[in-house]
């Protein structure tokens, strides 16, 4: 244990790290540039062939020019992804009357169903029963 001190390990965890962080950068980066509409095909490979022949350069060279457009990307990407969860939340709620509206709609129409002798007060209570747990 006395070959490899406390702050070397200290030294190669942050190396480590600092990898992990590189690859996650370089990962986002070449994920930007395919998913980049407003950029060609020619485009799309000089981009990818200057990260990859030149990383450091190449990464470094495309946050500076193409780090704003990149960040707009990625909030337009969440308000998308917000938008359509929103969207299916609402959806799966009316669908199964788990409240507001939809329970409201779903009582209604089993009143209306008991005051036209379609269903009896027994039958009437025990799906409003069913339909409120």
């Amino acid at each position: 244990m006395d070959d490899y001190p406390l702050l070397n390990l200290f030294w190669t965890m942050l190396e480590f790290f600092l990898l992990v962080l590189w690859f996650f950068l370089l990962f986002k980066i070449i994920v930007d540039i395919f998913r980049s509409h407003d950029m060609g095909g020619w485009g799309k490979a000089g981009w990818m062939l200057f990260v990859i022949l030149l990383p450091l350069l190449g990464v470094l060279v495309y946050v500076i020019v193409r780090g704003r457009s990149m960040g707009e990307r990625d909030a337009e990407d969440a308000a998308r992804a917000d938008a359509a969860f929103k969207a299916y939340v609402k959806e799966t709620a009316a669908e199964s009357g788990g409240g507001g509206a939809g329970q409201t709609d779903q009582l209604a129409k089993l009143a209306d169903l008991r005051s036209s002798g379609a269903i009896s007060e027994e039958e009437f209570r025990k799906a409003k029963e069913k339909l409120l747990a």
